[in-house]
C-alpha cells in the first residue's frame, strides 16, 4: 500500500506533541519584562535571563492546546477565534455571491475577453498582494481572496497551486520586504530603539529584488502547467478541483446579465472596503466579519433569492470552510505549548549567545539564520519584534552592525519563514482554501526559497560591508 503524507491536521497535532516533548529536556527559563510605553507592551530586557521552575506540558496538555489555540490571550494579533469565525463568515458570503451565477458569468467573460493574455494577471496580482504585505502586512485578510482568485486562474488553464502561489507569494514577499508595515518594521524598530524609516531603502531593494524573483518563477511554472497539465505538482486533484471551483462548465457560455454586474460591483466593493478598513480604519476581524455579512445580505436582495434559500446557502457556504476554521485554531496551540513549558526565552537565550563575538558580515548572516529559526516557533510577526528586538538589537552594536540591519534581517526571516511554516494560521488555512496538500507546497517552494535566502544573504552582506 503507498504511503501517503499526513494531512495538515495531522501534521500540527504532530508538531504541538513534538514541542510539548521537548519542554521536559528543554531548561525553563524567562528574561525579566518592563513595560515599553510606545509599543504599549512587555518587551524582554537584555542580560536578566536566568532558569525558572520547569513546567513540563504533559498528555492533557497536548489535548488542550488545540482548542485554547483558539482564544490564547497572549497573542499580539488576532485571536484564532476571531479568524476561525471570519473564514466561516466568508464562506457564507462566497456562497451566497456563487448562487447567483454572477461568478462564473464574470469569469467566463473576462477568459473571452483577455483570450491570450492570462499570464499578465500573475504580476498584476502579486504587485496588488505585494502592496498589501509592504504597506500594512496583509496576513489573515488575504484569506478572503482565494475563492475568488482560484477559479480564474483554473478557468485560464492553470491549476490551484498557481492561485494560492499568487496570493501566498504576493502577500508574502511585501511582508518579508516591509517598508512600512506597522505590524513588522514599525514595531521592530521601536523596540529597537530606532526610528522605522532606517533602513528602508535596503529593504525596498529587497522587496523588488524578490518580488521580481516570485513573480518569475510562478509564471515559468504557470507556463509549463497550461502547456502541460500532467506536470502539475496538483495534476492528481485537477478535476475534483475544477469540481469544486468552477461550478459550471469552463466551456458553456452563461449570458453576463446587467443584475449579475451589479452583484459583481458590490462584490468588487466589499474587498475594496475591507483594505481601506484594515490599512486606514482601524478595522481588524471583527468588523470584516460584519462588512462580508452586510455584502451578503445586499446581494441576496439584488438577486431576490429569498430568505429561506439565502441562509441555507450561507450556513452551507459557512460549513464547507468549518475545516479551515479548525485548522486555524490548531497551529496556534503549538505556540502556546512552548510558552506554557517557559522554553521561548530559552531559545531566544541560545540565540543570544550564538551571535556573540562575530564579525560584522558573520553576525549579520547568524542573525537572519537565528530569526529565521524564530519564525517557526513565533509565526506572529509583531510577536517576533516585541520577543526578540530588545535583546538581538544592542547586540549589532558590539559587532559593528547598524541596528537597522538587524531589523531588516528579522523581518526577511519572519517573512521567509512565514511562506512555508505550518505553525503559521495564514499558511495552513490558505492552503486548505486552495485545496493544495502541505507536501506538495513545500515541493513547488523548495527551489523558490533557496533563490529567496541568497537574495537576501547578500543584500544583507553588501549593506553590512558599505
Amino acid at each position: 500500500m503507498k504511503l501517503k503524507f499526513p494531512t495538515a491536521y495531522t501534521i500540527l497535532f504532530a508538531l504541538i506533541a513534538l514541542v510539548a516533548i521537548a519542554t521536559w529536556f528543554v531548561p525553563a527559563g524567562e528574561y525579566e519584562r518592563v513595560a515599553n510605553e510606545a509599543l504599549g507592551r512587555d518587551v524582554p530586557v537584555p542580560g536578566t535571563y536566568e532558569t525558572v521552575e520547569p513546567n513540563p506540558q504533559g498528555i492533557i496538555d497536548v489535548f488542550l492546546a488545540p482548542i485554547a489555540g483558539f482564544y490564547d490571550p497572549g497573542s499580539y494579533e488576532a485571536q484564532a477565534i476571531d479568524v476561525s469565525l471570519f473564514v466561516l463568515v466568508i464562506g457564507g458570503f462566497l456562497a451566497v455571491v456563487t448562487k447567483t451565477g454572477a461568478i462564473d458569468a464574470g469569469i467566463g467573460t473576462a477568459m473571452r475577453r483577455l483570450k491570450g493574455r492570462e499570464k499578465w494577471m500573475i504580476p498584476i496580482m502579486m504587485a496588488l498582494f505585494a502592496a498589501g504585505g509592504t504597506i500594512y502586512g496583509m496576513a489573515e485578510e488575504s484569506l478572503a481572496f482565494y475563492a475568488l482568485i482560484i477559479p480564474v486562474m483554473i478557468a485560464a488553464g492553470y491549476d490551484a497551486l498557481t492561485g494560492v502561489a499568487i496570493i501566498m507569494l504576493g502577500a508574502g514577499v511585501g511582508t518579508l520586504g516591509s517598508t512600512i508595515n506597522p505590524f513588522a518594521t514599525v514595531i521592530a524598530s521601536d523596540a529597537a530603539g530606532i526610528s522605522f524609516t532606517d533602513g528602508i531603502n535596503l529593504r525596498l531593494a529587497l522587496l523588488v529584488a524578490c518580488w521580481l524573483a516570485c513573480v518569475a518563477y510562478v509564471m515559468r511554472y504557470a507556463a509549463r502547467v497550461r502547456t502541460e497539465p500532467g506536470r502539475s505538482v496538483v495534476a492528481d486533484l485537477e478535476q475534483s478541483n475544477k469540481a469544486h471551483f468552477l461550478k459550471a462548465s469552463i466551456g458553456d457560455e452563461i449570458a453576463f446579465t446587467g443584475r449579475h454586474k451589479i452583484i459583481l460591483v458590490v462584490f468588487a466593493a466589499s474587498f475594496g472596503v475591507m483594505i481601506w478598513g484594515v490599512s486606514a480604519g482601524g478595522w481588524w476581524m471583527a468588523e470584516m466579519s460584519a462588512l462580508f455579512l452586510v455584502a451578503a445580505l445586499i446581494i441576496g436582495v439584488i438577486d431576490w433569492m429569498g430568505e429561506e434559500a439565502f441562509v441555507t446557502t450561507f450556513v452551507d457556504g459557512a460549513r464547507d470552510l468549518l475545516g479551515v476554521a479548525l485548522i486555524i485554531g490548531i497551529a496556534r496551540g503549538i505556540v502556546l505549548v512552548m510558552d506554557a513549558g517557559n522554553m521561548t526565552d530559552t531559545v531566544l537565550f541560545w540565540a543570544e549567545g550564538a551571535v556573540e563575538g562575530l564579525g560584522e558580515v558573520a553576525f549579520i548572516n547568524t542573525m537572519f539564520g537565528l530569526q529565521a529559526g524564530l519564525s517557526f516557533l513565533v509565526p506572529s510577526s509583531s510577536g517576533l519584534a516585541v520577543l526578540t528586538m530588545p535583546i538581538m538589537a544592542p547586540l549589532g552594536d558590539f559587532s559593528g552592525v547598524e541596528r537597522s540591519l538587524v531589523v531588516t534581517a528579522y523581518q526577511s526571516a519572519s517573512g521567509l519563514v512565514n511562506l512555508i511554516t505550518p505553525t503559521s494560521a495564514v499558511v495552513m488555512g490558505g492552503l486548505a482554501l486552495g485545496r493544495v496538500p502541505y507536501d506538495r507546497w513545500i515541493r513547488f517552494m523548495v527551489p523558490l526559497l533557496i533563490l529567496l535566502s541568497a537574495i537576501i544573504m547578500v543584500g544583507l552582506s553588501i549593506a553590512t560591508m558599505g
